[in-house]
Protein backbone atom coordinates (compact mmCIF):
# COMPACT_ATOMS: atom_id res chain seq x y z
CA UNK A 1 0.00 0.00 0.00
CA UNK A 2 1.78 3.16 -0.77
CA UNK A 3 1.45 6.36 1.24
CA UNK A 4 0.71 8.65 -1.41
CA UNK A 5 -2.96 9.00 -2.86
CA UNK A 6 -2.58 9.73 -6.17
CA UNK A 7 -5.68 10.91 -8.39
CA UNK A 8 -6.54 8.76 -10.97
CA UNK A 9 -5.55 9.29 -14.93
CA UNK A 10 -9.45 10.52 -15.37
CA UNK A 11 -8.86 12.86 -12.86
CA UNK A 12 -6.34 14.91 -13.98
CA UNK A 13 -6.77 13.79 -17.86
CA UNK A 14 -10.51 13.97 -17.84
CA UNK A 15 -11.19 16.42 -15.46
CA UNK A 16 -12.83 19.13 -17.93
CA UNK A 17 -14.85 16.04 -19.50
CA UNK A 18 -15.83 14.76 -16.18
CA UNK A 19 -17.55 18.04 -14.87
CA UNK A 20 -19.69 18.29 -17.80
CA UNK A 21 -22.02 15.89 -15.85
CA UNK A 22 -21.87 12.89 -18.42
CA UNK A 23 -22.84 10.50 -15.65
CA UNK A 24 -24.71 12.48 -12.99
CA UNK A 25 -26.96 14.33 -15.70
CA UNK A 26 -26.76 13.10 -18.82
CA UNK A 27 -29.24 11.31 -20.72
CA UNK A 28 -31.27 8.69 -19.28
CA UNK A 29 -31.70 5.04 -20.87
CA UNK A 30 -33.23 5.59 -24.06
CA UNK A 31 -32.33 9.22 -24.69
CA UNK A 32 -29.14 8.88 -26.36
CA UNK A 33 -31.25 8.58 -29.85
CA UNK A 34 -32.26 11.75 -28.97
CA UNK A 35 -28.59 13.37 -29.34
CA UNK A 36 -28.63 12.05 -32.73
CA UNK A 37 -29.22 15.20 -34.40
CA UNK A 38 -26.69 16.94 -32.07
CA UNK A 39 -24.04 14.36 -33.65
CA UNK A 40 -22.04 15.83 -36.53
CA UNK A 41 -21.23 12.98 -39.00
CA UNK A 42 -22.11 9.06 -38.34
CA UNK A 43 -23.19 8.30 -34.41
CA UNK A 44 -20.21 7.22 -32.22
CA UNK A 45 -20.21 3.20 -31.49
CA UNK A 46 -21.03 1.48 -28.34
CA UNK A 47 -17.71 0.95 -27.46
CA UNK A 48 -16.67 4.56 -28.38
CA UNK A 49 -19.59 5.88 -26.04
CA UNK A 50 -17.83 3.19 -23.23
CA UNK A 51 -14.77 5.01 -23.60
CA UNK A 52 -16.03 8.58 -23.72
CA UNK A 53 -18.19 7.19 -20.13
CA UNK A 54 -15.04 6.17 -18.93
CA UNK A 55 -12.75 8.92 -19.50
CA UNK A 56 -15.31 11.73 -18.21
CA UNK A 57 -15.95 9.69 -14.93
CA UNK A 58 -13.87 10.66 -12.19
CA UNK A 59 -14.91 7.57 -10.07
CA UNK A 60 -15.79 3.80 -11.25
CA UNK A 61 -18.44 3.33 -13.61
CA UNK A 62 -20.70 -0.01 -12.50
CA UNK A 63 -21.71 -1.91 -15.79
CA UNK A 64 -25.66 -1.65 -15.49
CA UNK A 65 -24.77 2.42 -15.53
CA UNK A 66 -22.95 1.78 -18.50
CA UNK A 67 -25.61 -0.09 -19.39
CA UNK A 68 -28.43 2.37 -19.16
CA UNK A 69 -26.55 5.02 -20.40
CA UNK A 70 -26.27 2.69 -23.92
CA UNK A 71 -29.76 2.84 -23.94
CA UNK A 72 -32.42 -0.05 -24.44
CA UNK A 73 -31.57 -3.17 -25.81
CA UNK A 74 -27.83 -3.41 -23.87
CA UNK A 75 -27.52 -5.63 -20.68
CA UNK A 76 -25.19 -5.55 -18.52
CA UNK A 77 -22.89 -8.83 -19.97
CA UNK A 78 -22.94 -6.51 -23.27
CA UNK A 79 -21.25 -3.57 -21.06
CA UNK A 80 -18.95 -5.85 -19.71
CA UNK A 81 -18.14 -7.50 -23.24
CA UNK A 82 -17.57 -4.05 -24.66
CA UNK A 83 -15.18 -2.71 -21.67
CA UNK A 84 -13.07 -5.82 -22.41
CA UNK A 85 -12.86 -5.27 -26.08
CA UNK A 86 -11.62 -1.83 -25.29
CA UNK A 87 -9.44 -2.71 -22.72
CA UNK A 88 -7.79 -5.06 -25.95
CA UNK A 89 -8.08 -2.30 -27.54
CA UNK A 90 -6.04 0.02 -26.27
CA UNK A 91 -3.30 -2.56 -25.19
CA UNK A 92 -3.31 -3.38 -28.79
CA UNK A 93 -2.65 0.44 -29.86
CA UNK A 94 -0.15 0.60 -26.85
CA UNK A 95 -2.02 3.65 -25.40
CA UNK A 96 -0.19 4.65 -21.92
CA UNK A 97 -3.39 3.93 -20.14
CA UNK A 98 -6.14 0.58 -19.49
CA UNK A 99 -9.10 -0.03 -18.09
CA UNK A 100 -9.20 -1.69 -14.50
CA UNK A 101 -12.11 -2.94 -12.46
CA UNK A 102 -11.96 -0.97 -9.38
CA UNK A 103 -14.48 -1.38 -6.57
CA UNK A 104 -17.34 -2.82 -8.77
CA UNK A 105 -16.81 -0.70 -11.81
CA UNK A 106 -14.43 -0.02 -14.09
CA UNK A 107 -12.05 3.29 -14.55
CA UNK A 108 -9.34 4.13 -16.84
CA UNK A 109 -6.05 4.38 -15.23
CA UNK A 110 -2.69 5.12 -16.64
CA UNK A 111 -0.22 1.89 -17.20
CA UNK A 112 2.46 1.74 -14.06
CA UNK A 113 5.27 2.01 -15.89
CA UNK A 114 4.00 5.65 -16.36
CA UNK A 115 3.46 6.23 -12.89
CA UNK A 116 7.06 8.14 -12.59
CA UNK A 117 6.26 10.89 -15.13
CA UNK A 118 2.44 11.44 -13.89
CA UNK A 119 2.95 11.93 -10.10
CA UNK A 120 6.56 14.33 -10.84
CA UNK A 121 3.66 16.86 -13.01
CA UNK A 122 1.17 16.83 -10.15
CA UNK A 123 1.33 19.35 -7.99
CA UNK A 124 1.26 19.17 -4.48
CA UNK A 125 -2.59 20.70 -4.14
CA UNK A 126 -3.65 17.53 -6.38
CA UNK A 127 -2.07 14.62 -3.45
CA UNK A 128 -2.81 13.65 -0.51
CA UNK A 129 -0.06 12.17 1.62
CA UNK A 130 -0.68 9.90 4.61
CA UNK A 131 2.00 10.18 7.61
CA UNK A 132 3.26 6.41 8.48
CA UNK A 133 0.98 6.79 11.58
CA UNK A 134 -2.10 7.14 9.30
CA UNK A 135 -1.10 4.51 6.61
CA UNK A 136 -0.40 1.58 9.26
CA UNK A 137 -3.50 2.36 11.36
CA UNK A 138 -5.90 2.07 7.79
CA UNK A 139 -3.69 -1.00 7.08
CA UNK A 140 -4.71 -2.87 10.30
CA UNK A 141 -8.98 -1.72 9.55
CA UNK A 142 -8.18 -3.26 6.18
CA UNK A 143 -6.91 -6.57 7.33
CA UNK A 144 -8.47 -6.89 10.52
CA UNK A 145 -12.08 -5.61 9.36
CA UNK A 146 -14.84 -5.02 10.91
CA UNK A 147 -12.33 -3.94 14.20
CA UNK A 148 -12.73 -2.10 17.23
CA UNK A 149 -10.83 1.09 17.84
CA UNK A 150 -9.51 -0.68 21.15
CA UNK A 151 -8.15 -3.61 19.00
CA UNK A 152 -6.50 -1.35 16.34
CA UNK A 153 -5.00 0.83 19.93
CA UNK A 154 -3.49 -3.25 20.94
CA UNK A 155 -1.84 -3.64 18.00
CA UNK A 156 -0.11 -0.45 17.47
CA UNK A 157 -0.05 0.20 21.44
CA UNK A 158 -0.62 3.76 21.43
CA UNK A 159 -4.36 5.82 21.19
CA UNK A 160 -5.47 5.72 17.76
CA UNK A 161 -8.46 8.00 17.85
CA UNK A 162 -7.40 11.23 15.84
CA UNK A 163 -6.24 9.11 13.03
CA UNK A 164 -9.45 7.04 13.10
CA UNK A 165 -10.84 10.14 12.40
CA UNK A 166 -8.60 11.45 9.91
CA UNK A 167 -9.29 8.29 7.39
CA UNK A 168 -13.20 9.06 8.63
CA UNK A 169 -12.53 12.42 7.07
CA UNK A 170 -10.88 10.79 4.21
CA UNK A 171 -13.47 8.50 3.65
CA UNK A 172 -11.01 5.38 3.80
CA UNK A 173 -12.66 4.36 6.26
CA UNK A 174 -16.02 4.10 8.00
CA UNK A 175 -18.32 2.84 10.77
CA UNK A 176 -19.85 -0.33 9.70
CA UNK A 177 -21.80 -0.67 12.98
CA UNK A 178 -21.68 -0.93 16.66
CA UNK A 179 -20.66 -4.27 18.48
CA UNK A 180 -23.01 -6.22 20.53
CA UNK A 181 -20.47 -6.40 23.66
CA UNK A 182 -20.90 -3.87 26.73
CA UNK A 183 -21.08 -0.25 25.64
CA UNK A 184 -21.87 -1.16 22.16
CA UNK A 185 -18.23 -0.03 21.14
CA UNK A 186 -17.88 1.43 17.09
CA UNK A 187 -16.68 -1.34 14.65
CA UNK A 188 -14.62 -0.03 11.52
CA UNK A 189 -14.13 -0.93 7.94
CA UNK A 190 -12.91 0.50 4.83
CA UNK A 191 -14.51 2.26 2.45
CA UNK A 192 -15.42 1.93 -1.36
CA UNK A 193 -13.00 5.19 -1.64
CA UNK A 194 -10.59 3.27 -0.34
CA UNK A 195 -11.08 0.53 -2.94
CA UNK A 196 -10.76 2.95 -5.41
CA UNK A 197 -7.63 4.76 -4.39
CA UNK A 198 -5.80 1.33 -3.90
CA UNK A 199 -6.81 0.22 -7.34
CA UNK A 200 -8.46 -2.95 -5.38
CA UNK A 201 -11.78 -4.98 -7.21
CA UNK A 202 -12.77 -5.98 -3.18
CA UNK A 203 -11.01 -6.58 0.15
CA UNK A 204 -10.24 -9.98 -0.92
CA UNK A 205 -7.87 -8.71 -3.36
CA UNK A 206 -5.90 -6.87 -0.33
CA UNK A 207 -1.90 -8.84 -0.82
CA UNK A 208 -1.42 -11.64 1.64
CA UNK A 209 0.69 -11.46 4.78
CA UNK A 210 2.75 -13.88 2.51
CA UNK A 211 2.92 -11.42 -0.29
CA UNK A 212 3.69 -8.60 1.67
CA UNK A 213 6.55 -10.29 3.36
CA UNK A 214 8.00 -11.28 0.10
CA UNK A 215 8.16 -7.62 -0.90
CA UNK A 216 9.25 -6.12 1.67
CA UNK A 217 11.29 -8.70 3.78
CA UNK A 218 12.52 -6.12 6.56
CA UNK A 219 8.90 -4.74 6.61
CA UNK A 220 7.26 -7.28 8.98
Amino acid sequence: MSASLDPSPSESAGAEAGETGVLAGGPAAGEIGALAPEIQGPPPEPIEIVEALLFAADSPVEPSRLAQVLGAGTGTSTARELVEELGRRLEAQGRPYEVREVAGGYQLRTRARFAPWVQARLSESRRRRLSAAVLETLAIVAYKQPILRADVEAIRGVDCGPLLKRLLDLDLVRIVKRDESLGRPILYGTTRRFLEEFGLKSIQDLPSVHELRLTSPGAL
